[in-house]
């Protein structure tokens, strides 16, 4: 089914088609005519729509970041939130498409400064050949119009991601439930010290992964949920619920 609302604009890159559709105060990204990347809303610009974007910023319960590694931009909902609730925080951003780049800057107002910075590249690429401080987070979020860039799940690729993590840093992936399988849960399990996911009513399986355990009790996370709730302005606590850990 097409997304409802006008097209404003159409890019196209060696990848394929970009597209920005607009329905009132919503604006979709899209890289097919029936296909929605990210949804924005005008008058909350920090605040992504999307719930498994959301589900992902449950990362923060475990660490407040200086430092993050974005692999995948889309329309920048996560990274305009992150942007907007931590002034101190320094993210470098990953995208392959440039026409990505280019939509997210100008339909969707991804931030400009010193404090985000993006690399137009492959993500696998960029965490073997880009030197940048280790990151506290690394967001992995590579999809393409045919769905999920398997690479996030291949052992060498999280490898690379726990390289590139401080020594208590957390990788977060966006995968789909379909991958929730063992062989992946293991590989995972293999690599870091404490593995959990939450699994979305859209379908979606979001992986965190920490390089050092986490001591938090259920008691502490549910009371940091809420003051992080009312900082982010959406509330926490349906991920939270699903959230599980996996030994």
């Amino acid at each position: 089914m097409a997304l409802p609302g006008k097209e404003i604009y159409r890019g196209y890159d060696e990848y394929g088609v970009v597209s920005v559709v607009e329905d009132g105060h919503k604006r979709y990204l899209a890289f097919g005519d029936n296909d929605e990347q990210s949804c924005w809303l005008k008058h909350e610009p920090l605040t992504p729509q999307h719930e498994y974007v959301r589900a992902m910023l449950l990362v923060l319960l475990f660490k407040d970041p200086k430092q993050s590694i974005s692999l995948g931009l889309g329309a920048g909902s996560l990274n305009s939130c992150l942007h907007g609730h931590y002034p101190s925080l320094k993210q470098q951003v990953v995208e392959l498409r440039p026409e990505v780049v280019k939509a997210a800057y100008k339909y969707f107002q991804l931030p400009r400064g010193k404090r985000l910075e993006v690399h137009t590249m492959d993500a696998n690429e960029y965490l073997q050949t880009v030197e940048s401080k280790k990151a506290d987070i690394l967001f992995s979020d590579i999809y393409g119009a045919d769905g999920l860039d398997e690479q996030q799940l291949d052992p060498s690729f999280l490898m690379n991601c726990h390289d590139r993590l401080k020594q208590d840093g957390w990788l977060v992936l966006n995968c789909w439930r379909e991958h929730q399988g063992d062989d992946s849960l293991q590989t995972l399990i293999e690599i870091f010290d404490d593995v959990r996911s939450c699994a979305t009513q859209s379908g979606n399986w979001i992986v965190f992964a920490g390089k050092r355990a986490s001591n938090r009790t259920a008691k502490q996370l549910k009371s940091d949920a809420r003051e992080l709730s009312q900082k982010l302005g959406f509330s926490l606590s349906a991920h939270l619920g699903r959230l599980k850990e996996h030994v």
